[in-house]
């Protein structure tokens, strides 16, 4: 296995700063895939833990509980506002914008256009860099589904419905994701193979529809390596752009035509253990820059070094070469720190250090081209032999970590011969949610973490190919 990155894990690590572990940007371990508990539990060497799920919304100085319940919503919002915003929900239901194109189109046309507006586009365009009315509809159906401002007021009143509740608990392990892949790196070596660190594929040579060979940049050298198999998790547009001889003109334009958002967190160490009891919360408010904050210690109490307080992850969203990501380390920090005290969440007095962690590609963005590139790289990698792409940036889709484990693993499925399955089905469908039904019944799918706001989930793949 080679790993680009000089860790394991990539996003999905756990990063190690003064005695405090970070988890770039929050994993709740939940899922409904039995194939993806018995893959934790042969990768784990103890058990996990069982944490208590809290997420909340902060806006105008108030806290709003995720998913949005509806009485908190509207005893926050006043009696005047709220009857603006049942007005406006009535509005889109007489009349919806049809068709349903962008996640602005879908949003409105179940929650109406002051929801949409106070809840859901600020912090969307905080996560994107781009305008809610360029997102496609495909990312809010999956990431909102289940959820309206009808079916909130109907589950309030009668309390029924198919929506029972969120995951009240998650699984997580005690010193955080990474513990999860250094043990699988362990039983790879155990098991006679090796997972080779700071290891670049940057060619892939190919002939007849088969990879030949990789090229290898590792330790400042170059080897060539000739594979049967490839499995690869580097962003399809990379991948393209490694082939030799290069692929027709029409894939090199999909490749380009792919676009990725990146990604900050800027950790700063705090006196206080108890500064919010949310493992997460979401920063609706226009006025900073900081689009969620992490809370290691309501993670476990082992993410935080002894003797500390807590630390607090400070997420920020980017693209390489804009303001935010060519700040440096010094102005970040300050950034945090600034903004965290404007939220009147934690005074400055109360920060101390302060440590910063930059992820390129971190979120495949699902603009108004995407599924017309995606669909000309899959058809033109799919017609290599052995060759298969998973993972969040290798199939260029929202996953969380279990569907892209569940791809994984029907990628390693079909090098033994199991040729009926196929990576690219796993999560097609439009929606998904982190929901039980009133008759127990989870419908199919799996999280790797939260589900359902305008949100990011971090487990995307850092470059590598199997």
């Amino acid at each position: 296995m080679l790993e680009a990155s000089p860790y394991i894990g990539g996003i999905a690590r756990t990063h190690v700063w003064e005695g405090n572990r970070l988890d770039i940007g929050g994993h709740r371990f939940f899922t409904k895939s039995e194939e993806v508990k018995q893959l934790w539990g042969e990768m784990m060497d103890e058990p996990m833990l069982k944490v208590p799920r809290l997420s909340r919304i902060f806006y105008g100085q108030q806290f709003y509980p995720y998913p949005l319940k509806i009485g908190a919503t509207l005893k926050n919002l006043g009696l005047v506002e709220s009857f603006r915003m049942l007005l406006s929900y009535l509005a889109a239901r007489w009349r919806p914008v049809l068709p349903e194109d962008s996640f602005a189109d879908w949003v409105r046309n179940r929650f109406g256009e002051r929801l949409y507006s106070t809840f859901f586009k600020t912090y969307t365009e905080k996560v994107w860099g781009m305008p809610c009315t360029e997102i496609r509809a495909d990312w809010a159906a999956q990431r909102i589904h289940g959820l309206s401002f009808g079916s909130a007021v109907l589950n309030a009143i009668r309390n029924s419905g198919k929506v029972k509740s969120l995951i009240k608990t998650f699984d997580y392990p005690r010193l955080g994701p990474g513990m999860l892949w250094e043990g699988a790196a362990r039983k790879i070596g155990e098991r006679g193979g090796e997972v080779v660190l700071e290891a670049r594929a940057t060619r892939l040579h190919h002939r007849d529809g088969a990879v030949t060979a990789v090229e290898v940049a590792c330790g400042g050298e170059t080897q060539q390596l000739h594979p049967a198999q490839v499995i690869s998790t580097m962003p399809l547009s990379t991948l393209a752009k490694c082939l030799v001889p290069p692929p027709p003109p029409n894939v090199l334009e999909a490749a380009e035509g792919l676009k990725y958002r990146d990604f900050l967190i800027v950790a700063l160490a705090c006196r206080k253990p108890d500064v919010f009891p949310d493992n997460w919360i979401y920063i609706h408010s226009a006025e900073v820059r900081v689009g969620r904050i992490q809370n290691f210690r309501n993670w476990s109490e082992a993410m935080v070094a002894p003797g500390h307080g807590t630390t607090l992850g400070m997420e920020y969203f980017c693209s390489r070469g804009d303001d935010l990501w060519t700040m440096s380390d010094e102005g970040l920090v300050a950034l945090a720190k600034r903004e965290i005290a404007a939220l009147g969440l934690v005074p400055e007095s109360e920060l101390e250090g302060g440590y910063v962690i930059r992820e390129l590609n971190a979120y495949p963005v699902y603009d108004a081209s995407y599924r017309e590139h995606v669909e000309t790289l899959k058809a033109y990698f799919g017609s290599f032999s052995n060759l298969q792409t998973v993972g969040r940036n290798g199939m260029h889709r929202y996953n969380n970590q279990d569907h892209s484990m569940l791809a994984g693993q029907q990628a390693a499925l079909r090098l033994l011969g199991r040729t009926d399955l196929d990576p690219w089905e796993v999560n097609t469908e439009r929606s998904y949610y982190e929901e039980q039904t009133l008759a127990g019944k989870a419908p199919e799918s799996g999280s790797g973490n939260s589900a359902a706001t305008p949100q990011t989930l971090p487990e995307a793949a850092t470059p590598a190919v199997t």
